[in-house]
């Protein structure tokens, strides 16, 4: 199976001369949802999750770093260089490693969830904790990609945003259509930025797909680091869901215009509502993603609250962007509502544990 770089190359700023660095990624699942549409108030049939955890890396960024990644080879660079919340991190590490290329990371000091770090570390990366937030991380990588002639694979690199756009195709291959309804987290804001990219590529080469109209951009963030909603940084960034504690997105602009051409929104909800739609996902359709992957799903379930969209015909194809694998964020499960349970190994003992639910 080939990854995103060689199956959408018609559509990528590629060419012979590109040496494709691969780890197979994209291709991921467009699962329907029903238990979790019901669970919500929604038709069962209408909600569909596009579960980007299942990438080589668990996440999304995969698609967007193979391309980033080969183009850095074929331009000649030396090494990779990135400010990260963790996932951007972990891809880079990896995809510098299938390059033979050299990777840094600059990460904020005590907020990266251990299951990035770890993979960042494995991968060989040189992982640098900067005492400051994401954003002051990222000011320091560009001062330092610049200084010392290295490739930043942060979303500013153009073909970042390019190899993301992928995932728009394969949502429209997979349904036969646009969805109507694009429910995703928002923290950099450089994905909603691709999706919507790709969508309006697809639109103008092949007009409506399957009869439909391009689809609504919903994208949401943590009320506690929601720059967009407030329209102005937020300076100390505060949510559980790490990967989307950013105070001023690199891709606000773009963000802005996926909302307003499509006639979308971008809303902000609690970490308490990002909590449970993370434990809903898990337990009524067995997808264990990070917190910050929740954020679209919660979104959904605040504007079925609210009644302020009709979002419950039957005819509707709605679809929640899952961005990343539960295993990046091991510990906010073990935090949450897991409770220890140790018998001796005796029949009645296990009987006794078991009678509420036998």
């Amino acid at each position: 199976m080939a990854g995103v770089v060689e199956r959408f190359r018609k559509v990528l700023p590629v060419s012979s001369r590109t040496p494709i660095v691969s780890l197979e990624e994209g291709s991921t699942p467009l699962l329907p949802a029903p238990r979790l549409a019901r669970r919500i108030g929604l038709p069962a049939e209408i909600l569909y999750l596009k579960w980007e955890g299942s990438n080589p890396t668990g996440s999304f960024k995969d698609r967007g770093m193979a391309l980033a990644v080969s183009k850095a080879l074929e331009e000649g660079s030396s090494g990779i260089l990135c400010a990260s919340t963790g996932n951007t991190a972990a891809s880079a590490a990896a995809y510098a490693a299938r390059a033979g290329l050299s990777c840094t990371v600059l990460l904020p000091a005590g907020k990266v969830a251990l299951g990035k770090l770890v993979q960042a570390l494995a991968h060989g990366a040189r992982v640098v904790q900067v005492r400051g937030n994401f954003d002051q991380a990222l000011t320091l990588a560009r001062q330092a990609a610049k200084r010392w002639n290295k490739t930043l694979v942060n979303s500013l690199n153009p073909y970042r945003l390019q190899g993301q756009k992928t995932a728009a195709y394969e949502v429209t291959q997979a349904l036969g259509r646009f969805p109507d309804y694009q429910f995703m987290p928002v923290g950099n804001a450089g994905n909603i930025t691709a999706y919507w990219m790709g969508y309006r590529e697809i639109f103008r080469s092949q007009g409506k797909v399957g009869g439909g109209a391009l689809p609504k951009m919903m994208g949401f963030q943590a009320q506690g680091a929601a720059p967009l909603v407030l329209g102005r940084p937020v300076l100390k960034p505060r949510t559980l869901a790490t990967a989307i504690r950013i105070g001023n997105p690199i891709s606000w602009k773009g963000a802005v215009m996926a909302v307003e051409e499509s006639g979308g929104e971008i809303g902000a909800v609690s970490d308490r509502e990002i909590l449970q739609a993370y434990h809903h996902l898990a337990r009524s359709e067995g997808i264990f993603c990070e917190p910050s992957s929740a954020t679209g799903v919660a979104g959904l379930v605040r504007c079925l609250q609210k009644k302020d969209r009709n979002l419950s015909s039957p005819g509707l194809r709605i679809v929640c962007v899952l961005t990343g694998h539960g295993l990046k964020d091991p510990e906010t499960i073990l935090k949450g509502r897991f409770r220890k349970i140790l018998i001796p190994p005796q029949l009645r003992s296990l009987e006794k544990v078991l009678r509420p639910c036998l």
